[in-house]
């Protein structure tokens, strides 16, 4: 195993919905096409909503169970994020994404002032850069990304973007503007992604909901619900998942899969094969603890 073998880098595209990828994303097609990445259609839960999402996405738990029912849902998240699974594990995380990501894993409700910036070991997102305004540049949020991920190492990196949704909003999900987002996002992953990949890191690269012409998400529809999921350095997934929608509640259990870590309790292992430790887990006295500083008991 490689000194990276268990590192992982989740990149968030806010509200890329799966066509516009396939047809605007042409570096990560031209992998694709490669044989170097592997694309699969993801049907995210419901309500469509972000902040509903991100908790889908990090805890593999559907609203019903966890709470986070609509974007105004402001507090902490009671469940077991890849983040907390990651810190019990004794690996470093960090993030650079929108602040309801903070809000949910790290300290609620924001402050703009302190806590732009966040280090905190003890906290399930142990290095964070946060921002807080819809169209904070792309390519400043990847910066932010990088800059964690050379001054401290983290094992999972959680990248969160947010102007593919923002012009989706603005200009709606067939509009010139959004087309130009995605593809603005596509050239920033053609400038870092071969430098993650030639550093050995596990990559996956995904959405938490579409938008359709008119601006909106949060239904039931395809251009709401359907995003991709592009992988790499990871052979879980079978071929022929590709033509069906993937459950996106399985994301974060195959988080946990490419960390080495094992997956909470609420999330499914389906086809998943048994979990193997990357390394030696932290002692249970540990795990409890961090349970308990980060408002989980």
């Amino acid at each position: 195993m490689t000194e990276t073998a268990n590192k992982l880098i989740v990149v968030v595209l806010d509200g890329l919905r799966y066509d516009a990828a396939r047809k605007y994303m042409g570096y990560m097609e031209h992998l694709v096409e490669q044989g170097q990445l592997s694309c699969y259609k993801v049907q995210s839960e419901l309500p469509s909503l972000s902040r509903p999402l991100y908790e889908v996405l990090l805890t593999g738990t559907p609203v019903s169970r966890n709470g986070i029912t609509a974007n105004h849902i402001v507090r902490l998240s009671r469940e077991r994020s890849v983040f907390h699974l990651a810190v019990a594990a004794n690996l470093r995380t960090a993030a650079a994404a929108y602040h309801w990501v903070s809000e949910l894993y790290s300290s609620a409700p924001f402050d703009p002032v302190s806590d732009r910036h966040q280090h905190n070991v003890l906290k399930p997102i142990q290095h964070g850069s946060f921002y807080f305004e819809d169209h904070y540049p792309d390519s400043h949020v990847f910066a932010d990304a990088e800059y964690l991920r050379v001054a401290y190492d983290p094992h999972f990196l959680y990248i969160h973007t947010m102007n593919i949704d923002d012009a989706g909003h603005r200009f709606g999900g067939e509009s010139k503007e959004y087309e130009l987002a995605v593809r603005s996002v596509d050239g920033l992953l053609a400038t870092l992604l071969p430098q993650w990949m030639e550093l050995g890191y596990r990559v996956l690269v995904t959405a938490d909901h579409g938008m359709n012409a008119n601006g909106c998400h949060g239904g039931v529809t395809a251009a709401e619900r359907h995003v991709p999921l592009y992988t790499f350095g990871e052979e879980v997934l079978s071929p022929e998942k590709e033509v069906q929608a993937l459950p996106q509640l399985r994301l974060a259990p195959l988080m946990c899969h490419c960390l080495g870590v094992r997956p909470s309790a609420a999330m499914t292992t389906e086809g998943l094969p048994p979990f193997v430790p990357a390394q030696p887990q932290q002692e249970e006295g540990g795990d409890a603890e961090i349970i308990k500083l980060n408002s989980l008991e």
